[in-house]
């Protein structure tokens, strides 16, 4: 037998965890698509992040702003510690990729014009 890693118990736990608040909350309603898309959504640690800041917030923010906040949040570094380089490709992976999932899934909202992400419903 071989010993789990401490990453490997972590997940072990999330897993149980999960599962037990799902049966605790008797879910008739959703479908396993539903939970499938949910899951697939909250699989990218940045498109967490970007959630996690925008309920921490609870208000519009610039997505410069709030690309700062997840590189802040990725790193553990004060966002003067990191690179505009790193800050930029968090800005353009949000922008690109994370940002437009999040708004179809009706989770956020944003406004091209204005560079502004907000919460929608989180």
């Amino acid at each position: 037998m071989t010993s789990k890693s401490h990453s490997e118990r972590d997940c072990v736990e999330s897993v149980r965890t999960t599962l037990d608040w799902l049966d605790d909350h008797d879910w008739a309603g959703p479908s396993d698509e539903s939970f499938d898309a949910a899951f697939a959504l909250l699989a990218d640690q940045r498109r967490r992040l970007l959630l996690t800041v925008m309920r921490t917030y609870g208000e519009e923010l610039t997505l410069p702003d709030a690309a700062e906040e997840v590189a802040v949040r990725e790193t553990g570094h004060n966002v003067t510690n990191i690179s505009a380089e790193r800050v930029q490709e968090v800005y353009l992976s949000l922008y690109h990729d994370h940002l437009p999932r999040l708004v179809d899934a009706g989770l956020l909202e944003y406004d091209q014009e204005r560079d502004l992400v907000a919460p929608d419903g989180i």
